[in-house]
């Protein structure tokens, strides 16, 4: 005879729960609109949710630059495959923003200040630990020592890239020297030399497997980053259109210039010589 399952819940086991594990008390409290506009819970919401996944790119892309280092591609390639799920999440969280109409973010804009995305710590770290170093993006933190120095310190480590060109190197790639010692600090440089190592990776995957798909994984965190960032580039336009940005900038031309940044300049040149 089968076994008839109750109707009454199982009592509670020891230890945390589902409220008291996840912190839920303190994250569902932390919203906290300055004005009465509706839209504003969306907006933090939003923002906050995107903070806490660039906060696990972080943790997976730290994880990813170690396995670099130690020499485990295999291990490197999944914390850069979740990474690109992860991204895929933020570029989507652009279409529920966008649904903040100009009257809407009118009503609670004048609240905000001269808060700004512009001001994200993990968003700078996020940059940092892809290559793009920008001493200058510091000043934008002055009146907070600690995230000063903590954006000090990854700016004077190595970036994911750099440890893959390391990777090249101990593989038996001719990797100048100049580009696996040097002042991490200052922005990345192209060099024929690595597009030309690059090339050779490509010209024979099957020699080179874990290499060409490692390239792969770089040039899919680039692709998702750029839609990321064209995203938000649309969305403030269709919000805001061509106001300055809360935190100073020039808003929708500033981030049409960033788009233009390139991360892993040798992965995109390389495909016009294949």
């Amino acid at each position: 005879m089968e076994s008839r399952q109750s109707d009454h819940p199982a009592p509670p086991l020891s230890g945390p729960t589902y409220t008291s594990y996840l912190r839920l008390d303190e994250i569902l409290t932390c919203q906290t609109p300055l004005s009465d506009a509706h839209d504003e819970l969306l907006f933090i919401v939003i923002h906050q949710t995107s903070e806490l996944w660039i906060k696990l790119c972080l943790h997976e892309l730290e994880a990813a630059r170690c396995a670099l280092i130690d020499d485990r591609t295999h291990v490197a390639f999944k914390m850069m495959a979740r990474v690109a799920r992860v991204q895929q999440l933020l570029i989507q969280s652009w279409e529920t923003l966008a649904t903040i109409t100009p009257a809407d973010y009118t009503a609670m804009r004048d609240r905000l200040g001269g808060s700004s995305g512009f001001q994200s710590v993990q968003y700078r770290l996020l940059e940092y630990m892809m290559g793009n170093k920008n001493a200058a993006m510091l000043a934008a933190h002055q009146g907070s020592p600690e995230a000063q120095a903590v954006l000090t310190e990854a700016l004077s480590r190595t970036s994911l890239y750099d440890e893959a060109l390391r990777l090249l190197a101990r593989r038996g790639f001719a990797i100048p020297a100049d580009r696996l010692e040097r002042d991490w600090r200052q922005p990345y440089v192209a060099s024929p030399e690595v597009e030309a190592a690059w090339r050779r990776v490509y010209a024979d995957p099957e020699t080179h497997w874990d290499l060409y798909e490692l390239a792969e994984k770089f040039v899919d965190l680039e692709y998702r980053l750029q839609i990321w960032r064209f995203g938000h580039l649309k969305t403030i336009e269709r919000i805001i259109g061509f106001k300055r940005g809360t935190g100073g900038t020039a808003g929708v031309p500033y981030l049409a210039k960033v788009i233009d940044q390139v991360f892993f300049p040798e992965l995109l040149t390389v495909r016009t010589k294949l």
